[in-house]
């Protein structure tokens, strides 16, 4: 594997063995000394075109863990705001000696067309493109389910039969995309739940049970429910009627939480709208994941950036 672009790409095989590979990353955090050698050498850029905190730090740490070098690259400031294209911003890394590019961009497909035009060699990693894809997310998440539900006994088990309730912005979200496909691929059974403004075309095509009504779909007594967020940047029209509306139909209301099953999990890929999508008293919880997520992030960019890179190396040689 040279790229990830898309869980589209992995099929179930592939999928574990990342978990797996994730599961040895994170007992280095354990270590007096939180690194391995695994990418000396070798330069990691980080290609922002999109503003991030979570994500981008997240790859940074992962990176450093590896003892790689790395670059961090914002669009704000630099030539791609004085008009540089996407293809003389990333041959001018490669230049400068990059192994592997990160990038971000509010364009759909950006990513795949940085790996595929034959302008660069390096391996690339989508970390967000528009409201297409966003792998390394649905893979941390995937983590934190599976160590959740099978403990340290989680090494090469899959999601079989895990109910996975996803709610809110299906229609923004790279998240939702992302996530649906790999928890299917890993065994998984999906529903999502959004407003039908809200939802895509082509979603009763998806691998999917679809619900207009999240208490619908909460009487499945799910293993997990997770909250997307409501993405305001990219909402340009009413999707529905009032936030105080959206909270009260679609909110994971202290109400709501308080009636879900005692080992039913809250997971959401931040940042959250506390008061809108989900409710304090749910995020705050014993059962939240929303920390966890974050500390997974680092462990699973550590796999996918070792894969990719170190991988590659090997083939080669």
């Amino acid at each position: 594997m040279k790229h990830l672009l898309t869980t589209r790409d992995l099929d179930r095989e592939a999928a574990v063995r990342i978990l797996d590979v994730a599961e040895e990353m994170a007992a280095t955090a354990d270590r007096e000394v939180k690194k391995l050698p695994a990418l000396r050498g070798k330069t990691v850029v980080n290609l922002f075109f999109e503003d991030s905190t979570r994500t981008r730090l997240s790859f940074e740490s992962a990176a450093k863990r590896l003892s790689a070098d790395v670059i961090t690259f914002s669009a704000k400031g630099s030539s791609v705001s004085k008009g540089e294209s996407l293809k003389d911003t990333a041959q001018t890394l490669v230049a400068m000696g990059a192994d592997a590019i990160v990038v971000r961009h509010p364009a759909s497909g950006a990513a795949h067309r940085l790996a595929h035009a034959g302008w660069i060699d390096a391996s690339i990693v989508n970390a967000g493109d528009g409201t297409h894809e966003h792998p390394t997310q649905a893979l941390l998440d995937a983590f934190t389910l599976r160590r959740r539900i099978h403990g340290a006994d989680a090494r090469g088990r899959a999601l079989d039969g895990t109910r996975v309730v996803i709610v809110g912005d299906i229609l923004h979200s790279r998240v939702a995309r992302s996530n649906v496909w790999l928890l299917a691929t890993l065994g998984a059974e999906v529903h999502l739940v959004a407003p039908r403004t809200l939802q895509p075309a082509g979603i009763d095509e998806w691998p999917v049970t679809v619900h207009a009504l999240l208490d619908d779909a909460l009487a499945t007594e799910p293993h997990a429910v997770m909250m997307l967020r409501i993405q305001r940047e990219r909402m340009v029209d009413a999707y529905f009627p009032s936030e105080r509306e959206y909270g009260r139909m679609w909110g994971l209301t202290a109400e709501r939480f308080a009636a879900l099953p005692a080992d039913t999990m809250v997971m959401h890929p931040g940042p959250m709208n506390r008061g809108l999508e989900i409710a304090s008293v749910a995020a705050d919880s014993t059962r939240s994941t929303v920390l966890e997520q974050v500390t997974n992030g680092v462990s699973i960019r550590m796999a996918v950036l070792y894969l990719l890179v170190a991988g590659v190396e090997e083939e080669r040689a």
